[in-house]
């Protein structure tokens, strides 16, 4: 399983840009299911990738948000302080017993919950953690083995890919040894920030944006595609290429601030899809055939219950995705659905309380409900999101009754805080 991080769906070469250029992923596409219209529930780092791992919503899995509360800062006049000194003051506060507990109890959500390496471990399969994981250590995952002792989101595992991809080839060579299947969790910090590629990389795009800002994290999406290319080369190196499902998920959407390297509005956090679109793909040689498709819905939810069906199993009761492979399901679907919350949760155990928007795609329209208390300025917005990609021209005035319409499938699967 492949999991790019911070990364905008149209920020591919077989996705048509016009700059960045991904030779292995578009190679990996081209031997793919590969679903263009794929989505992920929430716009954010930790609940996005919880949902991937156990196929549930945010709602369900209750790790909606990054963090825990954040303790309230000292009464001090240092405590004022912005810049790299509020920035550090923020750190020191995600240190303290109070924060700390919190991580915990979003801990203890992961492990309430079935997750993809738990139940493939209990049919004998040996399981790695690589890169981003906020759930403590990798084995309340369910992972056999892994790189995450249990820091913040990933500790050393986050080497994967910037520094190194050997503890992904061990695991292999162990594992073939041992005469086991495997599951690998690939999931590095790339294209994320600290946009810091090769100088050979960056060298490539200074030249073709105003921005530097801007030019590094080309050279992030192309330094993270080369790691691709080595992982696949190695897959095949080891004669493993036809017996191993691949498959290819971004955990949300990244759009560069040109002035200052940080994310634009519209991309990471929000209810729009420079945060929620990402390409999805299944490479399962003999098995899958190869195809794009532009037209139907996908979403990270089905992966769990498409997996577990591949290797003979039966997804929960409590998942409401479906199975990519099954062409009668993946055409039969009318809707997505998904959620936004805050950053820092307000109630660990509430997922309404930490509710930004509700959003769903029905077709070519895309409603956004925001949440009365978290969102009192924001309005309901529709848009017909397969012209207008952006979301720029919000039609929630001129098509109430398709808004009422949509309103009442969106309570129908989920009410938030009702």
């Amino acid at each position: 399983m492949i999991i790019s991080d911070d990364h905008l769906w149209a920020d591919y070469s077989f996705m048509g840009h016009a700059t960045i250029r991904t030779p292995h992923l578009d190679r990996l596409a081209s031997q793919s299911l590969t679903f263009t219209r794929g989505y992920v529930p929430s716009s954010l780092c930790c609940p996005s990738l919880a949902t991937v791992i156990t196929g549930l919503y945010p709602h369900q899995h209750k790790v909606t948000s990054n963090d825990p509360p954040l303790p309230a800062a000292p009464a001090t006049p240092a405590a004022k302080a912005d810049g790299k000194k509020g920035a550090g003051k923020a750190a020191s506060r995600q240190q303290s017993p109070e924060f700390l507990a919190g991580r915990e109890v979003m801990n203890r959500h992961m492990e309430a919950v079935p997750t993809l390496p738990r139940e493939l471990v209990k049919h004998g399969y040996l399981a790695l953690q690589t890169g981003k994981w906020w759930q403590g250590h990798f084995s309340r995952g369910g992972f056999t083995h892994g790189m995450t002792k249990g820091s913040r989101h990933g500790d050393e595992g986050l080497d994967i890919g910037r520094k190194t991809m050997q503890p992904i080839y061990d695991f292999m060579d162990e594992a073939t040894k041992a005469k086991k299947p495997f599951f690998v969790w690939y999931a590095p910090m790339m294209p994320h920030d600290p946009h810091t590629p090769p100088d050979r990389l960056l060298e490539k795009y200074k030249d073709k944006t105003p921005s530097l800002h801007v030019a590094k994290y080309m050279a992030m999406v192309e330094w993270f595609d080369e790691t691709i290319g080595d992982l696949l080369a190695n897959l095949d190196q080891r004669g493993l290429a036809e017996n191993t499902i691949v498959v290819y998920v971004t955990d949300n959407g990244w759009i560069t601030n040109p002035e200052t390297g940080r994310y634009a509005p519209k991309s990471k956090q929000s209810q729009y899809d420079g945060g929620l679109r990402t390409p999805i793909m299944i490479r399962w040689p003999g098995k899958v055939k190869p195809r794009r498709n532009d037209t139907d819905l996908a979403m990270s939810v089905d992966l769990m219950p498409t997996l577990l069906d591949a290797v003979g199993l039966k997804p929960t009761q409590h998942m409401q995705g479906i199975n990519l492979l099954d062409e009668k399901a993946v055409k039969a679907r009318k809707a997505i659905y998904g959620e936004c919350f805050t950053h820092n949760a307000v109630d660990l155990n509430q997922p309404a309380a930490n509710l930004r928007w509700r959003w769903m795609i029905e077709g070519d329209w895309k409603l956004i409900v925001p949440d009365a208390k978290n969102e009192p300025k924001e309005t309901v917005e529709l848009y017909r999101i397969t012209t207008d990609i952006r979301e720029e021209t919000n039609l929630a005035d001129k098509e109430t009754k398709r808004v009422e319409t949509l309103k009442k499938k969106l309570d129908a699967w989920w009410p938030g805080r009702s």
